[in-house]
């Protein structure tokens, strides 16, 4: 081996375990280098621009791989083949708890697409090279918006939103924002990742607007005030290629810190910056094997002043009040309790996680796929795990609930469909009858003509929102009568855990040792006054 490469190595763990006590000890904000190009002064991003796919044939004319990268990565096409489970996912294959799949609400759930016009995902995303959006990712300014119901555009002339509420929405300055690109920031990932499920956190419970300005408290490593991480620090790129999914997580990360220039640069891990022994406290890290950072780390989720949602039943849905209307109700906080359209709603704030045993592989329903009906709830999707799994650790998770609409004879799940331009729009017309007369649903799926409602659980690993280390999760949380790990099983969890057994040999042993020290006094008594005669 070439002495000098082993030194280089070397040098480079040593410089890697430095940035990460750095980032471990230190609360101060990270310095971004410089740009290295002022893209005011592109004449190409002058404009005017008509169109979106104008601003992103500008910039294809210096970019002129990005478009060819970006085709190629789960954010465009929407599609993963999970290597564990065989199963190809995506947002036109699974089935989530909110609302049910993507198919048939096109082009409202696009609209969060990194691209611009799909309309129908049974095909593809467009592929012309100037389809790419670059904007949503790039965009400096705060300006930049697309629209909800364009299938990923903006808006090219006035509009009205949300629908009646006479608030317009004017079209971008195309050609400003150009010319104030820059690196992607926490606002530009949030622009979708904080609004899934349509409306801000409703979906993950991690993720939401708060965390584009964090306070430390909420999130030590993106608050500006902390280390302000934009969340490309941790979910790095290679070729636009982000490090990091849902669909397959790192559950364990056993390889410890990434060495620059040495490692693939593709673990978005807490390991990944803080190693594999992070804590000063060797007991602390005696846990390390067995729990997650997250467990301890995340004490709660939705704490940040934005809600998250926790049931949603589809079987209220189409009561109308006296008048014949829509009914919108609020609770007490102000948030969706029930419309007519969609049904009843739960929200939550400061919520505890839910654990499992976690090993990374999720299983999911996809669509079309027969349920288990037996006994509900029906698990939306499967986290694979277990005590007896070396790889498995103990996750924190948002466990969604809710009522969802299936096929009683095929017993599969039912397309909701919720946008549409059609007049047949599900719960436009509050009948689902009349939606599912000719014998298939909306999304083009076989149907039998029996519907009824079936309770379903959906797990979402939470990972957002670590809080700083004197906030982390105290010792008696798990390990006492109250613990957050009651119910877990494989486990054995010190001051919580018990076997009645266990407990009767252990008080057996109590009562025999304080019987044989009466004995023992006794006896020194007795034979005390025998040496004294």
């Amino acid at each position: 081996m070439n002495p000098h490469r082993l030194h280089g190595k070397y040098l480079w763990r040593l410089v890697a375990v430095s940035i990460g006590l750095l980032l471990a000890l230190n609360t101060s904000a990270v310095e971004r280098p410089p740009a290295t190009a002022d893209h005011s002064k592109f004449r190409a991003l002058e404009g005017p621009f008509e169109r979106a796919e104008d601003v992103t044939a500008a910039c294809l004319e210096c970019h002129t791989e990005a478009g060819k990268q970006l085709r190629q990565t789960t954010h465009w096409t929407w599609l993963y083949d999970h290597p564990e489970t065989g199963q190809t996912l995506g947002k036109n294959k699974v089935i989530n708890s909110f609302c049910g799949m993507a198919i048939t609400n096109e082009p409202r759930c696009t609209s969060c697409h990194i691209g611009y016009g799909w309309q129908d995902m049974n095909q593809p995303p467009p592929q012309a090279n100037n389809a790419v959006d670059c904007l949503v990712c790039h965009d400096t300014t705060g300006d930049y918006w697309k629209f909800p119901t364009l299938a990923g555009h903006p808006t090219y002339v006035p509009r009205e939103w949300p629908k009646g509420s006479g608030k317009m929405v004017q079209p971008p300055n195309l050609a400003d924002i150009a010319r104030k690109v820059g690196p992607s920031d926490r606002a530009n990932c949030g622009s979708c990742h904080f609004y899934g499920g349509g409306a801000d956190g409703v979906k993950h419970g991690d993720l939401d607007s708060s965390l584009a300005s964090p306070s430390p408290e909420l999130d030590v490593h993106m608050s500006p005030d902390g280390l302000d991480f934009a969340c490309s620090d941790c979910h790095t790129s290679w070729g636009h290629s982000v490090a990091g999914s849902r669909y397959q997580v790192n559950a364990r990360d056993t390889l410890g810190i990434d060495v620059p220039g040495h490692s693939d640069l593709s673990r978005a891990s807490c390991e990944s910056c803080h190693g594999l022994a992070p804590h000063p406290q060797s007991k602390l890290n005696d846990h390390v094997d067995r729990v997650a950072c997250q467990t301890c780390h995340i004490p709660a989720f939705a704490r940040g002043g934005v809600p998250t949602k926790t049931w949603w039943d589809w079987s209220t849905a189409g009561r109308l009040d006296a008048e014949g209307k829509p009914i919108k109700e609020l609770d007490d906080h102000g948030h969706p309790s029930y419309l007519s359209e969609k049904g009843d709603f739960r929200h939550g704030e400061n919520l505890v996680p839910e654990y499992a045993w976690f090993n990374g592989t999720v299983e999911y329903t996809l669509v079309g796929e027969p349920l288990d009906i037996s006994n509900p709830p029906v698990a939306i999707n499967r986290v694979a795990g277990s005590g007896a799994d070396r790889d498995s650790r103990i996750w924190p998770f948002k466990v969604m609930r809710g009522k969802q609409p299936f096929d009683v004879q095929r017993e599969t799940l039912l397309a909701t469909h919720v946008f549409g331009a059609d007049d047949t729009s599900l719960w436009r017309n509050f009948c689902w009858e009349k939606a599912l007369q000719a014998g298939s649903d909306l999304s083009g799926m076989p149907y039998s003509g029996e519907f009824a409602f079936i309770e379903t659980t959906m797990h979402w690993p939470i990972t957002h929102m670590v809080a700083p280390a004197e906030d982390a999760v105290r010792c008696g949380a798990c390990h006492g009568a109250d613990s957050r790990m009651a119910g877990l099983g494989g486990i054995y969890v010190p001051g919580h855990s018990g076997n009645p057994w266990l407990g009767r040999i252990g008080w057996f042993a109590v009562a025999a040792t304080v019987f044989g020290v009466l004995v023992h006094a006794m006896a020194r008594i007795i034979f005390r006054g025998r040496k004294a005669k």
